[in-house]
């Protein structure tokens, strides 16, 4: 029997997925995020071996006897420092060489696709699309926090926060979002937004993504301004899609296979919803629900890799 590991990395939690050769699930493990630019590079290996370890003990194997394993991680192939060293380090932890690294968008597209040609929007903490067609790949947003990772749920909330203050100062109508804000974080004033934010005590990318949650609830009781970050996140999401068509040389009259995971495009309608009506304005698509979650992508892609590389 051959095991191939698959290892979905996010911004949030990371997930181990080992299947068999029959594609059916035989262990699974959580743990927390293994993005090294929040929790550094030996947290995140520390991560890695803690489900390596609870998968191969689940299994009653030992690391090297996977047949291979996938690791999609968060920023893989963005610092060409740190990169080598996330790679070197899976080798250390399995103890051979039967295995691949790239970035987590590589799990969201192979889970929803089933590895089959088409594009993946990965909508959760961060963002970023990927897709793949005949062989050919291709990437686009993901970015990064600072500057991009458009339509994410840390760009959501990022974008919540500067209407509150605005609201807060009288630049902006006050509309639900404010309330949303002072009773999600308990402020006794709008200025301890700042602190409860960007103090001493403040709050990593994962719990600033956290509060998109409070401008989708705004929006739902009628707030103009919490509606349209909500459309303009489900446009950027569009312009991602199109992009990568482009990339790929899809022609304009081609029927493309699109899906998508993360929170955002799986349980925010107010995104999913208008996202979906720009893209059918745009270009041809077939939409795909999610056929399996990043996990189980991770999986299928080790299985397909371990299978290509075996002689």
């Amino acid at each position: 029997m051959t095991f191939y590991l698959g290892v979905d990395g996010g911004g949030t939690k990371t997930e181990f997925v080992a299947i068999d050769d029959s594609g059916q699930v035989v262990a699974r493990a959580l743990t927390g995020t293994t993005y090294h630019l929040q929790v550094g590079l030996d947290g995140a290996v520390a991560r890695l071996s803690q489900g390596i370890g609870t998968v191969c003990a689940q299994l009653a194997v030992s690391c090297s006897d996977l047949g291979y394993a996938f690791f999609g991680l968060p920023a893989f192939g963005e610092d060409a420092r740190i990169d080598p060293l996330l790679d070197a380090a899976c080798g250390r932890l399995l103890g051979h060489d039967r295995y691949g690294c790239d970035n987590d968008m590589v799990c969201g597209w192979a889970g929803s696709l089933a590895c089959a040609d088409g594009i993946n929007l990965v909508a959760g903490t961060g963002s970023i699309g990927y897709g793949e067609r005949q062989g050919r790949k291709a990437r686009a947003g993901g970015w990064g926090e600072v500057f991009s990772d458009e339509g994410s749920a840390y760009w959501i909330a990022l974008r919540g926060l500067n209407v509150f203050t605005r609201m807060s100062d009288g630049r902006l109508p006050i509309g639900p979002l404010r309330q949303g804000f002072i009773d999600a974080l308990d402020l006794s004033t709008d200025l301890d937004i700042c602190a409860r934010v960007m103090g001493e005590r403040g709050m990593a990318r994962d719990e600033i993504a956290a509060l998109a949650p409070i401008v989708s609830r705004a929006a739902e009781q009628g707030d103009w301004e919490a509606t349209a970050i909500l459309e303009r996140a489900a446009t950027e999401l569009a312009g991602i899609a199109q992009a990568l068509r482009r990339q790929l040389a899809f022609g304009q009259d081609e029927t493309v296979l699109l899906s998508w995971s993360g929170s955002i495009l799986t349980k925010l309608d107010a995104v999913r919803e208008p996202f979906l009506r720009t893209l059918q304005k745009l270009a041809p698509y077939e939409l795909v629900a999610p056929r399996h979650d990043p996990g189980m992508g991770a999986a299928l892609y080790a299985a397909l890799l371990g299978r290509s590389a075996t002689p």
